[in-house]
């Protein structure tokens, strides 16, 4: 799964400006953290759901995605 997010889903979201790093897959949750511009995007949800969709489309598992949002450190530096 983690090869799967980082070879085909993250260079989709870096298209837009975003990252998505894989943190764990624990019975059918997967955790994923979401930083750049997808840590401030008002519709995470769409696109946890469009991961959630190409998971079970491309790999025929079905999963929840669960979205940590990360700012990048220099967004918290006076």
């Amino acid at each position: 799964m983690k090869e799967y997010i980082e070879s085909v889903l993250a260079p989709r979201l870096q298209g837009d400006g975003g990252w998505v790093e894989f943190v764990s897959l624990e019975d059918e949750k997967l955790t994923l953290i979401f930083r750049g511009e997808c840590s401030k995007c008002l519709i995470l949800n769409r696109c946890t759901d469009w991961i959630a969709q190409k998971i079970k489309d491309d790999l025929g598992k079905t999963v929840t995605v669960v979205p940590v949002r990360k700012k990048p450190f220099f967004w918290d530096q006076d």
